[in-house]
């Protein structure tokens, strides 16, 4: 029997065997996820410089956010992450009808998500409250209150952005779904992809007390 006959259609020409594959894509997507927790840890020491300086303006500025969609868009989060790893599950064992629904639930979950962000970007736009000299609302007390609101849309703006990248992610793993590109033999992509979306979804949890629930 020939080597190409025993050669996996799935596994790359410059690896030895799908463990090594594995192995090395989920290296490397460690690797990228931690340069992502980097990115954002910037923010959050901007965060707390910021906060340390101004800590009753920021009291007073976080009262204009609106806790009622910040608390459903954890709670839509925290289920998408739970949709992706069963999407993840479904595929282990051979399960591809579950994986597509779930898969299918992860992305309306996360469009879910940015509606809400837009409802509320368009409501501080309306009044004003946007970062630095854009900034023209009137009615919190403190010094410098759009330093609040420069931090809350450069760190919701960003995470927003990862969430359409997730997005896109999700969508290619789909349509690899639907062609059968996956089964419980080779699912590392999808694998990789919910590592991803996790992390997206941890950092919200650390946002969402940070900018709605400072008091």
């Amino acid at each position: 029997m020939s080597l190409a006959h025993n050669h996996p259609a799935y596994l790359a020409h410059h690896f030895s065997d799908m463990e090594q594959q594995k192995a090395s894509a989920k290296l490397g997507m460690w690797i990228f996820l931690l340069t992502e927790i980097l990115l954002f840890g910037g923010l959050f020491c901007a965060y707390a410089v910021f906060r340390s300086w101004n800590p009753q303006m920021f009291l007073n500025a976080h009262k204009h956010l609106n806790v009622i969609l910040g608390t459903v868009n954890t709670a839509v989060l925290i289920s998408s992450s739970l949709t992706m790893a069963l999407a993840i599950r479904s595929l282990q064992v051979d399960k591809k009808r579950p994986a597509i629904i779930f898969l299918l639930l992860t992305l309306a979950f996360a469009a879910t998500f940015l509606v809400i962000k837009y409802f509320e970007y368009a409501h501080k736009i309306h009044l004003g409250q946007l970062p630095g000299k854009f900034y023209t609302y009137t009615g919190i007390e403190g010094t410098n209150p759009h330093i609040f609101f420069s931090i809350y849309f450069a760190m919701t703006g960003l995470h927003g952005l990862h969430i359409l990248v997730g997005m896109i992610v999700i969508s290619w793993v789909l349509v690899n779904t639907v062609k059968d590109k996956y089964s419980s033999e080779y699912y590392t992509p999808v694998e990789n992809a919910g590592l991803y979306w996790h992390l997206v979804d941890l950092i919200w949890i650390y946002l969402f007390p940070l900018l709605y629930l400072i008091g």
